[in-house]
């Protein structure tokens, strides 16, 4: 006997997101697709084709799914939202950081217009809510090698938005947003979303997510493990984050650093 699938009450439609944008970005390039490997493969490809800045991409379910250092991204279908946008910042390759930090205001900004739940940041590119990560990020860019300038960049978000119906296997730290589907609110969430991006990346130069950043961040003043490219675990204190988006921390020997990449670990 054929098992029928569960009509899902929640549906992340192209008609939906793109109502949902508005006329400020009635003419951005905008797809809404049921199944990709990975947006962010998806518009790495278009724009190496020479595909237009501020293309927006989006899925119902993504089959290659990507995360920071290489880790895969758990997207079911029907209860996340899994997007991408296109950029062609100017500017040095050091922007590509202060994307990830401007995308993940703009989540929590999307989060909490939408649902009301209060989210923050853990540097420098996981969203929380209450204790449990509900979106990564990851941007990908392209510099021009004789000039050190972006090309592009493709900043990726993946937002759990309702449980899977088998959980989250292995993840024990993944959490979601809304314990019941109610129609319209992943379409709002992804429209919310890519106009935040959006309209920051306008205002890159400018750092003006940078104060909201630091508000919302659940671990500076904290003890975190900073773990290094070997896998050396050290302790430190979070102080700051400085205006190019990197993390001072002191050591317990009260030696500090500038940490513009990596992975720090934090009791929450």
């Amino acid at each position: 006997m054929e098992i029928q699938k569960k009509e899902c009450a929640d549906p992340l439609t192209i008609k939906g997101v793109r109502s949902a944008l508005g006329v400020e970005f009635a003419d951005n390039p905008l797809q809404v697709l049921q199944t990709v490997d990975s947006t962010n493969t998806l518009l790495r490809k278009y724009a190496e084709q020479g595909g237009e800045s501020g293309a927006v991409a989006a899925a119902v379910t993504q089959t290659a799914g990507r995360g920071r250092m290489g880790r895969s991204f758990f997207s079911p279908s029907d209860t996340g939202v899994y997007l991408s946008v296109l950029l062609r910042p100017s500017g040095p390759a050091v922007n590509a950081v202060r994307l990830t930090a401007m995308a993940a205001v703009a989540v929590c900004r999307a989060i909490e217009s939408v649902t009301g739940r209060e989210a923050s940041i853990k540097w420098v590119n996981d969203v929380f809510v209450d204790g449990k990560k509900v979106c990564g990020i990851l941007t990908e860019a392209s510099v021009d090698p004789a000039s050190g300038t972006l090309r592009y960049a493709v900043v990726g978000l993946g937002v759990n938005v309702y449980e899977p119906e088998r959980g989250f296997p292995g993840l024990p730290q993944a959490g979601y947003l809304l314990n019941k589907q109610e129609k319209g609110i992943r379409n709002r969430l992804a429209a919310g979303i890519a106009a935040g991006v959006l309209r920051g990346a306008r205002e890159l130069s400018d750092r003006g997510f940078l104060q909201e950043y630091r508000r919302r961040s659940l671990v500076l003043g904290r003890t975190v493990t900073v773990v290094s490219g070997d896998g050396t675990e050290r302790e430190a204190k979070a102080m700051d984050v400085d205006d190019e988006c990197r993390l001072l921390v002191r050591y317990e020997d009260g030696r500090t650093a500038l940490l513009s990449s990596g992975e720090i670990r934090v009791r929450i």
